[in-house]
């Protein structure tokens, strides 16, 4: 296996890169200041950026690119690919996950990557700590009642299984996000349980929440919120039993992965009335208009939106071009991406 770590280069002399991604991805993640950037840490390729590896451009682009930048609609680096690509040692991924391109001929080769899901992870978690509070609350579902009635609620007569004081979270996987939502939610006075069967107590103890089986998180949370990345063993994980077994008005979030819930089981507790959901992913994730979650007024469904978007993008951008940077002065990835743990991500 040939050696990745960067070579020795004469001062001043950058690493030649080039940006692979979809052409409206670039545009929405690269302005001019952040193009810049990245010229100011390696030797980067003209535009356009390449979307199709097999074009006579791309392979006389490749053909001395040490360092790939990637984003969403970056071709697989398969071995067809790679062979035009005789002097690349890296990627830096400007998003989260990596599994649509870095294939087995990419750690085969020895290639680095890097990604920037820790800096991804950040929306995400504080859109589930919003949520969180804001279903304690019972915000969303007050406000519509405000709106239809046009009264306020007596505020003396509120239910006391309304508010956050002492609520229990419940943690479905010790994820990036998930470890980044425990974070978020230290300063408030929450009792916070994890379910992760990698996680041992001690690791969990250090994280200063509880861990518990599976049945426990859910029998005994208030609100759980769902972090599991969606693999063979978790699809489905999240069945009609263990819906059931929730506290009564308890929410079920999941910003994950749809297909990690038994979604036709969660619409049968949901018309129960017993639960509420507040569902950023579903199963497609394009709801089709007539299925009947949408009837669920105890459902509240956002279309995908609580990871980066917008500015947010900015801050994927950063960490990219701080990796390319860091890799370029030989200093290696402060955020790698190892292939023994893509069993477990996202």
């Amino acid at each position: 296996m040939p050696s990745t770590a960067p070579t020795e280069r004469p001062e001043g002399l950058r690493p030649r890169a080039a940006l692979a991604m979809r052409p409206q991805t670039a545009d929405a993640l690269l302005d001019a200041g952040s193009l810049a950037a990245l010229a100011r840490v390696c030797d980067l390729a003209p535009l356009p950026v390449l979307d199709d590896f097999t074009t006579d451009r791309a392979r006389a682009v490749l053909a001395d690119t040490e360092l790939l930048v990637t984003g969403w609609g970056c071709p697989p680096l398969d071995a067809a690919a790679l062979a035009s690509a005789p002097r690349l040692r890296a990627v830096v991924h400007t998003a989260g996950s990596v599994r649509g391109h870095i294939t087995d001929a990419c750690w085969e080769r020895g290639i680095e990557v890097s990604s920037a899901a820790a800096a991804n992870a950040l929306p995400v978690a504080e859109y589930t700590v919003a949520m969180i509070l804001l279903s304690g609350k019972r915000a969303l579902e007050r406000a519509r009642d405000y709106r239809s009635r046009r009264l306020r609620d007596d505020w003396l007569t509120t239910s006391s299984q309304v508010g956050n004081y002492g609520r229990t979270v419940g943690i479905l996987s010790a994820s990036l996000i998930g470890r980044r939502v425990i974070e978020l939610l230290r300063p408030y006075d929450l009792r916070v349980l994890l379910h992760d069967p990698y996680v041992s107590e001690a690791e969990a103890e250090a994280l200063g929440v509880a861990a518990v089986g599976l049945d426990e998180l859910f029998a005994l949370s208030d609100v759980v919120s769902v972090h599991t990345p969606l693999l063979p063993a978790t699809r489905g994980l999240v069945s009609r039993e263990l819906l059931m077994s929730m506290r009564p008005d308890g929410v079920l979030l999941n910003t994950s992965r749809g297909a990690v819930i038994d979604q036709d089981a969660l619409t049968d507790v949901l018309r129960l009335g017993r639960i509420r959901a507040i569902l950023d992913v579903t199963d497609p994730d394009a709801l089709p208009a007539g299925h009947p979650l949408w009837e669920c007024e105890n459902a509240l469904i956002t279309p995908h939106l609580a990871g980066s978007q917008g500015n947010e993008w900015q801050r994927l951008v950063d960490l990219a071009v701080g990796e390319a940077g860091r890799w370029a002065a030989g200093d290696g990835f402060a955020h790698p991406v190892r292939r023994e743990r893509l069993a477990f991500l996202a």
